[in-house]
């Protein structure tokens, strides 16, 4: 089976994320790793942060060329597993559902919906049944470190939230938008399923954390805030790289203090 796998010694920390991380380390190497779902987004970025080993890996691809519904999400947490990775951060933009969640807030989710259709997310499609428990997705563990380390950079964090994934291209209609809102649900997402789903079912503890770039299809009680656009996201991502970078860095600075112990009970 494609898990049982003898990994590479590459990293112990994996991080999903996007090129603007990477590309602000020293003496990254490439690696590029063949996997039996096909290639994956791009060459494993391997680096040293605080002492740690990391592997980055730009889930769209170095030049946003995969959109979330055609990532190849198999192959993105199978190379990370192979290169020895033993704890995952799942960085990404989000809308908010909630107006007490404005953007520029983090959200350290613990929860996700799948409203995606169509995309390949299991590792067992048989023979015989595999059944993954997938009651809590999020290492509480992990997820605890970048409440910490939100705190730590002085950024607005919330400590748990629901995250709604929805298929994309497209971002929501305000009906779809409000049915979310009503459930509690806190943020909308496109890349959180299958990715954290994948990483339990590889044996890869992970954690999301998700920067709110916006309020989805806007606020019904105010019609001075306007529904998202694409230019908006990007542009809002962009501006605030630096913030989601030293958040990043600074959970894995904990682990300098602190060694994570892979395979223990972190919920």
């Amino acid at each position: 089976m494609a898990l049982d796998l003898v990994p590479a010694d590459l990293a112990d920390i994996g991080i999903f994320g996007g090129s603007g991380l990477y590309q602000l380390l020293d003496d990254v190497t490439e690696v590029m790793v063949e996997t039996p779902y096909g290639p994956p987004s791009s060459p494993l970025h391997i680096g040293v942060v605080h002492g740690q080993r990391v592997a980055f890996l730009p889930r769209h691809g170095a030049h946003h060329e995969f959109p979330a519904h055609t990532v190849n999400y198999r192959a993105n947490v199978w190379a990370l597993k192979h290169a020895g990775v033993k704890a995952v951060f799942a960085p990404c933009s989000a809308g908010s559902l909630q107006a007490d969640i404005p953007p520029g807030d983090f959200v350290v989710v613990d929860q996700f919906v799948d409203r995606t259709s169509g995309r390949r997310d299991t590792f067992f499609d048989g023979p015989g049944a595999h059944h993954t428990a997938m009651a809590h997705p999020y290492d509480a563990d992990l997820r605890q470190r970048l409440v910490d380390a939100c705190r730590t950079c002085g950024v607005a964090v919330h400590e748990r939230g629901t995250v709604v994934v929805i298929n994309g291209p497209r971002f929501s209609t305000a009906a779809e938008s409000r049915w979310f809102g009503q459930m509690g649900w806190h943020v909308v997402n496109m890349t959180q399923y299958p990715e954290a789903a994948l990483c339990n079912e590889a044996g890869l503890p992970i954690a999301g954390v998700a920067l709110v770039t916006d309020y989805d299809a806007g606020l019904e009680d105010d019609p001075s805030v306007p529904a998202v656009t694409m230019e908006q996201v990007f542009q809002f991502f962009q501006d605030n790289i630096h913030r989601v970078r030293d958040v990043l860095f600074a959970a894995v600075a904990s682990f300098s203090e602190r060694p994570f112990t892979s395979g223990a009970d972190h919920r």
